[in-house]
């Protein structure tokens, strides 16, 4: 891996440039750097995230997130490298199986809202669609490997379901989009 940062302010990306984890520069608008900021991004969310009341089980699970989308930077930062373990994915599916057992099936779809923790929630599982958007088009432009994205996937998957979660913590509730469909639904019931 590169060197650890020493100092912040180098100068180096005043030309509109940044330097990757082997030592090369590539422009600011690169794909893999997009890929690097929006992961970064929802790495500050999660931790925001974690500044809120949480459920221990669902405190250790987004501590251990963290430290995966830092593998996952780490190996966005490398050409070629691999930090990020297939196991990580798998952590991931167990998770959301897990989470996801305990709550209702969903009859209609919910709105991001709710808690401020579920909310907060909810922001992550949007910034993590957007940055497997990008690692997806990071892909098609050059070879990565899969588990950055399958991660990223499942990621955005178990927000949704840790919102939920969230909601009901304190005996609240999903926020139900009010659809015409379920509008006529519970007029005839």
């Amino acid at each position: 891996m590169g060197n650890r940062l020493t100092q912040i302010a180098t100068r180096t990306g005043d030309a509109g440039t940044t330097g990757l984890g082997n030592n090369e520069r590539v422009s600011k608008d690169n794909l893999r750097i997009h890929a690097l900021g929006d992961v970064d991004e929802l790495n500050s969310h999660i931790g925001l995230l974690l500044c809120e009341r949480l459920p221990d089980d669902v405190r250790n699970l987004l501590v251990e997130v963290q430290h995966q989308l830092f593998n996952l930077g780490g190996e966005l930062s490398i050409p070629g490298f691999e930090l990020l373990k297939p196991e990580a994915v798998l952590a991931l599916d167990e998770a959301l199986a897990h989470h996801n057992a305990a709550l209702p099936r969903l009859q209609e779809f919910i709105l991001p809202a709710g808690t401020r923790a579920a909310a907060q929630a909810h922001v992550c599982r949007t910034v993590a669609r957007r940055a497997e958007r990008v690692v997806v088009a990071l892909g098609n432009a050059e070879p990565i490997h899969d588990a950055p994205r399958q991660y990223l996937n499942r990621l955005s998957d178990l927000m949704f379901v840790l919102a939920r979660v969230l909601n009901r913590m304190d005996g609240g509730d999903d926020v139900y989009w009010k659809s015409e469909r379920l509008a006529q639904q519970n007029a005839t019931e």
